[in-house]
């Protein structure tokens, strides 16, 4: 192949000396050639600044060599040998005592997995922004930003008291508004506000999944109040059973307490119920109760889901989750000093949502030949929340098993959904509560035995107490005490958000009129596209139905104002 000469190749030095003068006359080279050297010598002169300076910090004072006594002078000889009075004695240095180092960085562990945690709101915006129609995505973005706000406040006031303070098996009784909380949570040596952000952040992932099978026809009135609901009463009180310090749940088994036959209590490490289920549960409830969108048909009756408007920004979203569950599972271990375990609980998230990512995808192309990108994003974030209970005391070998199932089980889910008519745009409830349930049942069957079944306890782990599921010998006493608390909370959480979503619709609060929908929840609630430089197709609107987009006449008319099919 003959190679191409650019004109540079074929310049000789004298000519590239005479180009490099015709462009040094050149005002506009002469300003580049400038910045240029200017920005080199800055460069340089900050490395020598470094150089000297950083020594003289790390050291913090500049260090004399001794001078040898033979090379003194006589004068300060004889000065220096005179006698002189003994110094007082230096006091002895403070006793450091464990907790002095070990409650501080396990408080700014907890602190930077809370920050991970809460980064993945920006996850779950990105996620149902890109699944759903671009005409709702305003709505997705107002509605997250709203119920973190919300929650953030409502857990504050009496969330966290109701979730993690002493009361009773069902409810905490203290610590309202934050007053009257200890230093530090419990045994763990956490400051108590490093840790009510970080569960602070948990209650804001399960209000979020709540609202993805709700996307597109919710009224952003109805949104508030069952955002209220959940952030406020449903999560912190059921959580309560399962994580406060005498949750029913948390206390199964024992002596005096609920079955103290079986001998066994119920563990969630990270929350695939206490998170997963409970949003997953929520979801479901609104979704029955506010019926599919308008346009939606399903394959039982010759259609099909809705197209996303922007995979891009949903495969990213699912991508910055997985990053953020880096916070959700590791940081549940509350201590830095357990580093066996954070790197156990690490790889374990990642191989349960690989294994379920090459599932989903896989399960997909052999139904349809194509390699479905909403598929494989589902299929990880299956992954993610099943490993969430088991991740503690399982295996890598069993968190591969307990993700590839859950890769299989999102999609069966979603086909569920789509028989029974039950509109789903993100897949919240196949992902969440369906494998939920399914993490928090397979703890009982993947349960290596080899940890202690406390949890994370690095100063004095009890190993004479290890969770042992039924694939390693251990019977079916930690299965039957899974199955039994994933019941009580999935059918309690569907029983009360029923009823919170039936009494919501009864006063005509929680689906948006059937006018609003047409428009758009994005012009008809927010007044504003997120796409406002692009004409939106009438595409877009459901079943092909013109696209209307409300102009000021239509507030005194009350008429809507059509736009023609060719927009």
């Amino acid at each position: 192949m003959a190679r191409t000469f650019h004109e540079r190749d074929k310049l000789s030095f004298s000519e590239k000396l005479t180009r490099l003068g015709a462009r040094l006359r050149d005002p506009e080279w002469r300003r580049y050639g400038f910045v240029m050297a200017s920005g080199k010598l800055l460069g340089l002169a900050a490395l020598l600044a470094m150089m000297i300076l950083i020594p003289l910090l790390l050291n913090g004072s500049p260090v004399h060599a001794d001078v040898p006594p033979a090379d003194r002078p006589a004068a300060v000889a004889a000065a220096t040998s005179a006698p002189t009075a003994a110094p007082p004695p230096l006091p002895a240095p403070p006793a450091v005592a464990a907790k002095d180092i070990v409650n501080p960085l396990n408080t700014v562990w907890t602190l930077v997995a809370a920050f991970l945690v809460f980064a993945m709101q920006v996850g779950f915006v990105m996620l149902e922004a890109g699944f759903c129609r671009s005409r709702e995505t305003v709505n997705v973005l107002v509605e997250c930003v709203f119920d973190t706000c919300l929650c953030g406040i409502l857990f504050w006031a009496f969330g966290y008291a109701f979730m993690f303070s002493e009361g009773n098996g069902f409810i905490g009784a203290h610590w309202f508004f934050l007053k009257g909380a200890p230093a530090t949570y419990g045994a763990t040596g956490v400051a108590i506000l490093a840790h009510w952000l970080f569960q602070f952040a948990f209650a804001d992932t399960c209000s979020t999944i709540t609202s993805g099978a709700m996307i597109g026809r919710t009224d952003f009135i109805g949104d508030i109040l069952y955002s209220f609901a959940v952030s406020g009463f449903i999560y912190p009180i059921i959580g309560h059973w399962a994580w406060g310090p005498d949750g029913f749940l948390a206390t199964m088994g024992s002596a005096g307490k609920f079955l103290p036959s079986l001998g066994m209590n119920f563990h969630d490490f990270a929350g695939s119920t206490v998170v997963h289920t409970i949003g997953g549960a929520v979801a479901l409830a609104g979704a029955i109760v506010l019926g599919p969108r308008l346009g939606r048909k399903f394959k039982r009756d010759g259609g099909g889901p809705m197209t996303p408007h922007d995979l891009t920004i949903a495969v990213c979203g699912g991508l910055l989750l997985w990053f953020g569950w880096y916070g959700f599972n590791p940081g549940s271990t509350l201590s830095a000093m357990d580093f066996e375990g954070i790197g156990r609980v690490a790889a374990n998230t990642t191989l349960a949502a690989c294994a379920a990512g090459l599932t989903a995808v896989s399960y997909i192309y052999v139904r349809t030949g194509k390699w479905d990108p909403g598929s494989i994003t589902n299929g990880f974030l299956a992954g993610l929340v099943a490993i969430t209970a088991p991740c503690y005391w399982v295996s890598p070998f069993g968190s591969v098993m307990i993700g590839a199932i859950g890769g299989v089980i999102v999609i069966l889910g979603v086909d569920l959904l789509e028989y029974l008519r039950i509109d789903d745009p993100i897949g919240a409830v196949p992902v969440h509560m369906m494998n939920g349930i399914w993490g928090t049942l397979a703890l009982g069957l993947f349960a290596s035995g080899q940890y202690s079944a406390i949890g994370s306890d690095p100063i004095s782990p009890d190993l004479s107490n290890k969770l042992t599921g039924l694939f390693y010998g251990g019977g079916f006493k930690v299965l039957a005490a899974q199955a039994i608390g994933s019941a009580i909370v999935t059918v309690s959480t569907l029983a009360v958000s029923f009823a919170v979503m039936l009494a919501i619709d009864a006063k005509g609060l929680l689906r948006l009129s059937e006018d609003g929908e047409h428009d758009g929840l994005d012009i008809h609630e927010h007044g504003i596209s997120a796409y406002p430089e692009y004409v939106i197709s009438a595409l877009a609107s459901p079943a092909g139905a013109p696209l209307r987009v409300p102009v000021p006449s239509e507030k005194v008319s009350g008429t809507p104002t059509p736009v023609p099919q060719s927009l």
